[in-house]
């Protein structure tokens, strides 16, 4: 059967990103940040209650690979302190969730080639993405990084309470599209996330060596070997 889409993971494989989560700033930012609002904790308790929260969310989700919203985490962390009008919650709690991922943000930037090649892609084969992400991260650091508009559908995992491997996501993306796995060859950098993912699902797929991701898993074995990017075009063509 021919291809007619390709699915693509984000992070690590189009955008070269590097956080770190762990910086005092974030913590003293979103505290000072929060005097304005009436909330006067230390940083280290927001970062602990943050934490704690996220936790007991992962937990009550139930699902084998769970996955947070970072809106919600933060919702649920202004409810407790007070603010309980839902709208100014919702609005501050994107706020707070972006402003996290400002300051932890060290890198954002395509990997080389990305846009060349998805502009070769784009008339043959429909293009979706499939990320493990949250919303009120991915779609402005997409436009940010210019690839607003390559992509449709765009399945963020912070949708819906699950992250990959879990197959559900990418059975989304096909839903959407209208296709079926042998339509489809799968991109990705993550062995385990990604072609783990898409090999039990019987899709062809590509692995993007990366500076991200897990380079191996136990028994799986990538359709095709991308050394960097540019290749995905041979690697597209040769199990097309």
């Amino acid at each position: 059967m021919a291809v007619n889409g390709i699915l693509f993971d984000l992070y690590g494989t189009l955008i070269d990103i590097e956080t770190d989560e762990s910086l005092e700033e974030i913590y003293r930012g979103i505290a000072h940040y929060l005097t304005y609002h009436g909330v006067y904790l230390h940083r280290w308790e927001v970062r602990d209650r943050y934490y704690q929260i996220m936790k007991k969310q992962k937990e009550e989700r139930g699902e084998e690979y769970p996955e947070i919203d970072v809106e919600a985490i933060w919702s649920t962390f202004l409810g407790q302190e007070g603010i309980k009008a839902a709208p100014t919650r919702r609005k501050l709690a994107m706020i707070l969730a972006q402003l996290y991922r400002g300051i932890s943000r060290k890198r954002l930037q395509l990997y080389p080639e990305v846009k060349r090649v998805l502009t070769d892609l784009r008339p043959g084969f429909r293009l979706a993405l499939v990320s493990d992400s949250q919303p009120c991260y991915a779609l402005p650091e997409i436009k940010a990084v210019g690839l607003d508009g390559y992509f449709d559908p765009i399945i963020i995992s912070a949708y819906y309470g699950f992250r990959k491997p879990d197959r559900r996501l990418i059975e989304k993306s096909l839903d959407i599209m209208k296709l079926t796995p042998a339509e489809v060859i799968y991109v990705g950098n993550d062995m385990y996330r990604d072609i783990y993912g898409a090999s039990r699902m019987g899709i062809k797929n590509i692995f993007v060596d990366s500076n991200q991701g897990a380079k191996s898993y136990e028994n799986v074995i990538p359709d095709y070997f991308a050394p960097r990017f540019e290749d995905v075009l041979k690697g597209v063509e040769a199990l097309k």
